[in-house]
């Protein structure tokens, strides 16, 4: 794929104990606001913009992010990532991300949201350093549509590939395919509408933790399902299945409060986005 809708290139580097950009690149229908210091710790907040509203048929996005030794950096976006009707051909989007020994990455998106007839596939591969840590999460929320379908979308695929050291250690696939799966059956959507996940790399990862992290949540089926599992590495992944955005928004805010207190001692930055 030569021919990019939007581009964007971001390196980070710590410097006098503070995350600052090494190199920012973008062009097309990709932007990056300056960076946002939402507390005295140094780490970087950056808000990915889409001047074009939404993904059309054909778009391509492609984003490359790097941290340099003991960079901390938040990355987020503006707002949702809207994925419109997609008659011809498929949007993608794929991101390269590269944390070397000391680094921490969140990147935490806003939800995705498939509309009408949207075909949408994306690929993020993580490369990180042992002795780095990651923070990811995604949401995928159905968009509306004239006859009240829940998924009138055609299909939305996410894959997540981590490798550390050069060794794959997780490799994560989500594909919803409304025209042939059932979507409410046992292993996808199982009655509810919305799906969230969340994947953590770090070191400080304990079977108590997760037991802690686990106890700590509601439960309540009638509004969200929670399932976390813990990795072959010291981390661990977390699914939740829900009727509403704010439910799995919910649920992810309190997972992140917990870890930002057990492993940095602080509270995690309140992204507004308005």
């Amino acid at each position: 794929m030569e021919d990019w809708t939007g581009v964007l290139r971001l390196g980070a580097e710590a410097k006098n104990g503070k995350t600052i950009a090494k190199d920012v690149y973008f062009q097309g229908a990709f932007k990056v606001m300056r960076p946002v210091y939402h507390d005295d710790s140094g780490q970087a907040c950056y808000y990915i913009l889409n001047p074009g509203g939404g993904y059309l048929d054909g778009d391509r996005y492609q984003m490359n992010i790097s941290l340099e030794k003991q960079a901390q950096l938040t990355l987020t976006t503006q707002s949702a990532t809207k994925i419109y009707k997609t008659p011809h051909s498929h949007a993608y989007q794929e991101a390269e991300f590269h944390l070397k020994e000391g680094s921490y990455l969140e990147y935490i998106p806003d939800p995705l949201i498939g509309y009408q007839h949207a075909r949408y596939k994306q690929k993020n591969v993580f490369y990180i350093e042992k002795g780095s840590s990651l923070l990811y999460s995604d949401i995928i929320t159905p968009g509306w549509s004239p006859d009240g379908n829940r998924f009138s979308y055609d299909l939305l695929q996410l894959i997540n590939e981590i490798y550390l050291d050069d060794e794959l250690v997780v490799f994560d696939h989500i594909k919803l395919n409304p025209v042939s799966q059932n979507m409410d059956g046992i292993g996808l959507m199982e009655g509810y509408s919305h799906l969230g996940s969340m994947i953590v790399i770090e070191e400080k990862t304990t079977p108590d933790l997760l037991d802690r992290l686990y106890q700590a949540l509601p439960h309540n089926p009638e509004e969200y399902k929670l399932g976390i599992s813990q990795l072959s590495v010291p981390g661990f992944t977390v699914r939740v299945l829900a009727n509403t955005t704010q439910t799995v928004e919910k649920v992810f805010s309190d997972l992140h409060s917990i870890l930002s207190q057990e492993w940095f001692n602080k509270k995690p930055s309140f992204l507004r986005k308005y």
